[in-house]
């Protein structure tokens, strides 16, 4: 007979870190291990499905940067489905999903539908910038940090960044790389453009690379590396430290 804990509904939305699985929390390592069915992410990595136990089904419902992408309405049904059918799902989401990757939505509708949540942190991509002697605060240089999205939901990007620009802020910008010409621009127009910066591309994991200069001549040096989607674009006197 079926145990009673293995039909209980259950979602736990779960950052698998910046890239590198082996950053990922130890409660998450423990959570996939007992997982039923686990929807993942195009930027979670797939090393950790293998931390799974046999019958656990693994659903791939990522995006695809400016490409195909699993629409959050079927995300929705699919945690509704594997929820009520499985017992415990995990959403395996890259980074930490609370930050811009619409994590509270999911547990939202979960608990909207009668389904018990749990919410386990990961390292978002931007503390991996330690990895390239990059420190997002350092005493005397910089004594916070603001967190922008380079593209909202109108695609768009965010008009936050011309107050970030107007503090001493480290300013970390996710999902920006489609709008580097746009960023410089702002950056030069506000009498900035000398301004240290750096993009990071698939930070952790061995294929990470970097590139680092004035943000005015960020769309250049990305095009000169190579360097496209996904990155962090770093802008501030922190990328400058370890010269």
């Amino acid at each position: 007979m079926k145990e009673i804990s293995d039909t209980i509904p259950e979602l736990y939305v779960l950052g698998a870190g910046p890239g590198d699985p082996e950053l990922i929390t130890v409660k998450g390592y423990r959570i996939l291990q007992k997982a039923k069915a686990v929807l993942y992410d195009n930027l979670a990595n797939k090393d950790l499905l293998s931390l799974t136990p046999d019958g656990c089904e693994h659903i791939y419902v990522g995006k695809q940067p400016y490409g195909d992408y699993t629409p959050q309405e079927q995300i929705h049904q699919l945690i509704k489905h594997f929820a009520f059918n499985k017992g415990t799902v995990v959403r395996l989401k890259g980074g930490d999903p609370f930050i811009f990757g619409r994590g509270f939505e999911e547990v939202l509708f979960a608990r909207e539908n009668g389904i018990k949540t749990c919410f386990i942190p990961g390292i978002t991509s931007m503390q991996a910038s330690g990895l390239e002697d990059i420190p997002l605060t350092h005493r005397t240089i910089s004594e916070s940090v603001w967190i922008v999205t380079g593209t909202k939901k109108d695609g768009r990007l965010s008009a936050d960044l011309q107050l970030a620009i107007q503090s001493k802020a480290t300013v970390v910008i996710y999902m920006g790389m489609k709008k580097l010409d746009e960023i410089a621009q702002t950056y030069i127009e506000a009498g900035c453009g000398n301004m240290p910066a750096a993009i990071i591309q698939h930070a952790s994991l061995p294929n990470q690379k970097s590139v680092r200069g004035m943000v005015k001549d960020l769309p250049e040096l990305a095009e000169s590396n190579q360097l496209t989607y996904p990155a962090i674009i770093i802008i501030g006197e922190v990328t400058n430290l370890s010269n």
